[in-house]
């Protein structure tokens, strides 16, 4: 078993570390996600955050159709969409005057099988406060804090040290501390990646005057190097602003700095900004870790890949990183799966990740228009080890083994609602096929076209994991991947 550690990262011997079965690092939505989704499944876990608070800016505003998916079975969806909101249309100036509209996305209309397919906007410290309160509900909480300074690991678990309180012994640690994480640092795994634009990017979360601009439209003041734009924050009285420069430019992040830039680009006077609530500076770029894995240590969200703003890819990749995740150690600390079920983690997301940060890309270079492929929806692990698809002959749009299993109501049943918690669902469609107990929910529904006939074995996460015209095969596959007492 490898050890990754800094000098002061293995305890005295007289210290007796606190005992968990997770530590997890980093309490934004990636960390959240997890430890609320641990939590439901009865995972002894302990969130540490290094910071006093969570996180208070609007970064990733941008919800996906799947992500609010994944929302929906952890049970947060309602308290998602009462603070939520739709993207408004860019509304383009020019000296003063507005020059027109155009939409951000191209819309989808929701269907039986996908019944969310529009993007909402919702601040990140929003959907963070949402998850957090869900946690709390569940018995959860974060450290706050607690700044991880060193990590050893052996074949039993991890042993962790912080700059202040004393030492964590836990079976597993996740990384869910960003795009700079302490973990992946002392785990010593690379990071490969790329700047994807030469300029400087300022996001604020700013107040401005009343009435200095309406909260109808996402407003865009564009001048090539030189752009500016103001996008009204839902659920609060904030506008995000976005302003990029030249490369080398020396951005000044404060109140006055970005008054002059809003004086200077648009027809708003300085005094119009009233009030600057959160601003950072950065340089948009990929990265994409070189494994997601390290022993007893996994990555997850921006520290295992960092993605371009463009697109609301890296926040929803995130969380569904943890979705992927939290079934994944909870069968193996239950002892229902073996370990190596944990491997199809990096298998599954390290793909999924350079997918969506290859997406991510080419919209922010103007490649792509934001559409179906940005929602997430269509992602999939076909390839994984995890997919076994029993039936031959099928059509090239057929559902497979690794799909997103869809939604739908037949025989009375809402699939959502039946595949809803932390267990496997064993779903038969237009079959009077023998079904075995596995020991998880058995769902029979009329024939439905969305899956085909036959009989399907959907994961906790909402994917088709086993699929057979019979349920010739499937104990054998419940058997390997711990499906039965899951």
């Amino acid at each position: 078993m490898p050890v990754s550690a800094s000098p002061e990262s293995v305890p005295s011997e007289s210290a007796l570390p606190e005992s968990v079965d997770v530590l997890i690092v980093g309490a934004g939505p990636t960390g959240l996600a997890l430890a609320l989704d641990l939590a439901r499944r009865g995972v002894r876990a302990l969130l540490v955050e290094r910071a006093a608070e969570l996180f208070p800016g609007s970064r990733g505003k941008g919800l996906q159709p799947r992500t609010l998916e994944v929302l929906d079975d952890l049970g947060v969806l309602a308290g998602v969409r009462a603070v939520a909101g739709h993207y408004p249309a860019n509304l383009f100036w020019k000296d003063g005057e507005p020059q027109g509209e155009r939409r951000m996305y191209d819309p989808t209309e929701p269907s039986e099988a996908e019944p969310y397919t529009e993007t909402l906007m919702l601040p990140q410290w929003r959907t963070q406060r949402v998850l957090y309160g869900r946690l709390r509900e569940l018995g959860g909480d974060v450290a706050f804090g607690r700044e991880l300074v060193g990590l050893a690991q052996d074949a039993d678990g991890v042993t962790a040290a912080f700059a202040s309180g004393g030492p964590v012994r836990a079976r597993w640690t996740v990384a869910a501390d960003g795009g700079r994480s302490t973990v992946r640092r002392l785990l010593g795994i690379g990071m490969a990646g790329e700047d994807i634009d030469p300029a400087t990017m300022l996001v604020a979360d700013v107040r401005l005057a009343d009435g200095a601009l309406d909260r109808d439209h996402w407003h865009v003041f564009p001048a090539g190097e030189d752009l500016l734009a103001l996008c009204p924050l839902a659920g609060t009285d904030d506008f995000q602003l976005v302003a990029r420069f030249p490369e080398g430019t020396a951005v000044d992040a404060t109140l006055e700095g970005i008054r002059k830039v809003v004086a200077a680009r648009s027809h708003l006077a300085a005094g119009h900004v009233v009030d600057v609530r959160w601003a950072s500076e950065f340089r948009p770029r990929t990265g994409l870790a070189d494994r997601f894995r390290d022993g007893r240590a996994l990555l997850a969200g921006d520290s295992a890949h960092v993605h371009s703003p463009a697109g609301a890819q890296g926040l929803n990749t995130s969380i569904q990183d943890a979705y992927n995740l939290a079934w994944k150690l909870a069968a193996v600390l239950s002892g229902a799966a073996p370990e190596a079920l944990l491997d199809t983690y990096e298998e599954e997301r390290r793909a999924n990740a350079a997918e969506m940060l290859d997406l991510s890309t080419r919209v922010h270079r103007g490649e792509v228009r934001r559409g179906r492929a940005t929602q997430q929806l269509g992602l999939g692990y076909r390839e994984s080890t995890l997919s076994e698809d029993t039936r031959a002959g099928l059509p090239a749009d057929a559902l497979r083994a690794g799909d997103r299993a869809p939604d739908g109501r037949r025989g009375g049943v809402r699939l959502f609602d039946a595949f809803r918690g932390p267990h496997w669902t064993l779903l038969a469609v237009g079959t009077d096929a023998d079904l075995p107990d596995l020991g998880v929910p058995a769902v029979r529904i009329p024939p439905y076209k969305a899956y085909g006939d036959g009989v399907f074995l959907i994961r906790p996460d909402g994917y088709v994991g086993w699929a057979g015209t019979t349920a010739d095969g499937l104990e054998s596959y419940a058997a390997r991947h711990g499906v039965r007492g899951a």
